[in-house]
């Protein structure tokens, strides 16, 4: 092989390390199809952040909790909360994105327009923040999720890795810290609480639910009714007058 210049060895030694990465986390991101992620990078994150700072009452309440052992009420009230039209787009809901964009040219707050399928991407893999990096990782891992994970696991593991509470994370611990019950026996009251609560748990609590949080749950359980419930997950056409509800 000929001795190649030291700018053209540089660019070799970076194509192999982009594959090389692209490999490994598509790897990554398959074998966590079928094996439950002990954590997330959003769960690590908040853990050191107490270590460091010192904080010795922080508790971290997060465990695995299965599909057949979640409430049928738990998925369809994080998707009513979230994202109603989660089981037809591909991982961005472009309209959303569009409206949010519309909306901050006049002025108005920016609303995020994050599908739960970026949302999972962003807890399980990246770090909290807004940067164009972050951004463009979570656009990546999202592609991954999409083309590799089914919704029905894609919704799984959102729900497993949610922060509902300050160091409680996942329906399962969430369900068992707040309402003293099982995550397979959330009422839909309950799930809808839990969802209420999704665009800001470090300023919403579950246990003590605002005026706002309140009259979020019950605007949500009245979605999860008129999108047909749990059975809406395995829709294959969206209802015309299908809305997606955003952060507010």
């Amino acid at each position: 092989m000929p001795h190649l210049p030291p700018f053209r060895r540089l660019l070799r030694y970076l194509g192999i390390m982009i594959l090389s990465w692209l490999a490994l986390s598509w790897f990554v991101v398959l074998v966590l199809r079928f094996v439950p992620p002990w954590t997330s990078a959003v769960i690590m994150e908040r853990h050191v952040d107490a270590l460091i700072h010192g904080e010795k009452d922080f508790q971290l309440r997060h465990h695995w909790v299965p599909w057949s052992r979640i409430s049928p009420w738990a998925p369809i009230a994080m998707v009513a909360g979230e994202d109603q039209k989660f089981p037809f787009h591909h991982g961005f809901d472009f309209g959303s994105i569009e409206t949010a964009i519309d909306a901050a040219d006049d002025g108005k707050r920016l609303r995020g327009a994050s599908t739960i399928s970026q949302q999972t991407a962003k807890n399980l893999f990246l770090w909290n923040g807004r940067s164009f990096v972050r951004k463009g990782l979570e656009a990546y891992f999202t592609v991954l999720l999409e083309i590799t994970w089914p919704k029905q696991r894609i919704l799984e593991v959102y729900l497993n890795i949610a922060q509902f509470g300050d160091g409680v994370y996942g329906v399962g611990a969430a369900s068992e810290t707040f309402f003293r019950e099982s995550p397979a026996q959330l009422s839909p009251a309950q799930a809808a609480r839990l969802a209420a609560v999704l665009p800001n748990p470090d300023r919403f609590h579950v246990e003590r639910p605002s005026g706002y949080v309140m009259e979020r749950a019950a605007w949500i359980e009245q979605q999860m009714s008129q999108l047909g419930g749990p059975g809406y997950l395995q829709s294959r056409q969206p209802p015309r007058d299908v809305r997606t509800s955003r952060r507010r």
